[in-house]
């Protein structure tokens, strides 16, 4: 594994300049394994963002389509839930997503959402861009960025799934780096409803500094610092190349990603 590629997977110098070790110092995230989004997940994510008058930003660009109008945004599940000032932040060009504009939104959020669909898409479109700087400052500020499905695999810093070619590829040279939310942890989701248990025990037998997620659906981790909470109806499956092959947490636990043990 070549040095850059290191770095990214454990967040770079940040794993190592104390404090918070694997979650954000400040701020929250809420992981979702896909499927139905449940109360408590919805209401959790509203609550860490400051209610349903926060300044809230959808990010749908893992989705195939390019066009998110007033009627979408009226349909999502936040509208639903009652949040009120919704922005959506699209776009499959770079450039773009590396100008002042297009970041403004975020900057004045108070809460991001990214929408599920594939993760290589969010990778060429806002990896170690300004949206991606600007994503980490909004934690930085104390805010709260969720996602389902390819929205929890992009906050880790070793991206699973992430091949073009088909998200059956666990392990993809050029889309093994998320965003780092998360570091030194892979996220995979969709977790016992697809069948995927087996899958993260490659990936961590490879990369053994790796701690590995698997969510399933309808559930949520409630990421604080280094810790976490299980929320939602199923299961979450942790993998660490110490105890291989995994484990499951239930609704309810709390977990010391840092220490790696339950609490």
């Amino acid at each position: 594994m070549n040095r850059r590629l290191f770095l990214s997977i454990l967040g770079g110098e940040a794993a190592a300049a104390g404090g918070a070790r694997v979650g954000p110092e400040r701020g929250s995230l809420v992981v979702v394994g896909g499927g139905r989004l449940g109360p408590p997940i919805i209401s959790r994510f509203l609550a860490l963002a400051g209610g349903g008058e926060a300044r809230l930003v959808i990010i749908p660009t893992a989705d195939t389509r390019d066009h998110f109008d007033e009627a979408w945004v009226r349909d999502h599940f936040l509208h639903k839930a009652g949040a009120r000032r919704l922005t959506v932040a699209h776009t499959r060009d770079r450039e773009k997503a590396d100008s002042k504009d297009f970041t403004r939104a975020i900057e004045a959020a108070s809460g991001v959402w990214f929408g599920g669909g594939r993760q290589w898409r969010l990778v060429d479109s806002y990896l170690n861009t300004r949206t991606h700087r600007e994503l980490k400052r909004l934690l930085e500020r104390g805010g709260v960025i969720g996602g389902t499905s390819a929205g929890a695999t992009i906050q880790g810093s070793y991206l699973v799934r992430g091949a073009r070619e088909g998200n059956h590829i666990m392990m993809a040279p050029g889309y093994e780096t998320g965003m780092a939310f998360l570091r030194g942890v892979a996220v995979d989701q969709h977790l016992l409803k697809r069948n995927r248990q087996e899958d993260l025990v490659g990936v961590v037998r490879r990369h053994r500094e790796l701690l590995g997620l698997g969510i399933d659906e309808a559930t949520a981790i409630v990421v604080s610092r280094d810790e976490f909470e299980v929320i939602g109806d199923s299961k979450v499956a942790v993998y660490d190349a110490n105890r291989l092959p995994y484990y499951f947490l239930s609704p309810g636990d709390r977990f010391d990603m840092a220490a790696r043990r339950k609490l």
